[in-house]
């Protein structure tokens, strides 16, 4: 049988279940939020969409996968592959979100929607697929947990270093600035138009 979590130990199930507390709780304060309010809207919703990356991508690299190899009978594996394919549908919807401004019309209709998906998600995982997994033989969801916690921190710093090569990349230059490579181009066509110009007076 699969071990439970003890103790202070945050297990597997456990974890992605705090995950979707958080998650509804932030589509919950969306409904309460001032639709003239752009920036609450967007910290708001930027805030949900990363929390549904980093909770799909630890369930797909770690729990489906460890859930798989024991996975006993074909119902268990079924909802495994629904699951898989909830996921695609909402990182569809929050493609859709990171292209629109949250002054667009369809903004807050597409964050309405993927709320609609993950609360549909969330009610299969924890009704009927997170029992099942609970009674897997010879699963260690405390270690599963451990796993996705390590995962989950090495996520956030990735996302904070490529934000931060994005805030340093060339071309986010200060006002008044010109790059050195813009600058030799500038002279390199001045040259070039005077050549021209002394041909045409020949």
């Amino acid at each position: 049988m699969a071990r439970r979590q003890s103790g202070g130990e945050r297990g597997a199930i456990d974890m992605l279940t705090q995950d979707h507390k958080r998650v509804q709780k932030l589509f919950k304060d969306f409904e309460k939020v001032n639709r003239d309010d752009n920036e609450s809207i967007r910290e708001l919703v930027e805030t949900a969409c990363l929390e549904l990356q980093i909770h799909s991508m630890l369930e797909e690299e770690i729990f489906y996968p460890a859930a798989r190899t024991r996975a006993e009978g074909q119902e268990q594996e079924d909802l495994l592959n629904e699951a898989e394919v909830e996921h695609e549908t909402v990182d569809e919807l929050i493609a859709k979100l990171h292209a629109l401004e949250p002054d667009d019309a369809m903004y807050c209709a597409y964050f309405t929607v993927l709320g609609e998906y993950a609360k549909h998600h969330i009610k299969e995982e924890e009704q009927e697929l997170f029992p099942r997994v609970e009674k897997i033989q010879g699963l260690d969801l405390n270690q599963l947990g451990e796993d996705m916690r390590l995962r989950r921190e090495e996520l956030f710093a990735e996302m904070e270093r490529s934000e931060e090569e994005t805030d340093a990349a060339p071309g986010s230059r200060q006002p008044g600035e010109v790059e050195i490579e813009d600058a030799a181009d500038d002279e390199l066509e001045d040259e070039q138009e005077q050549i021209d110009i002394s041909r045409t007076r020949h």
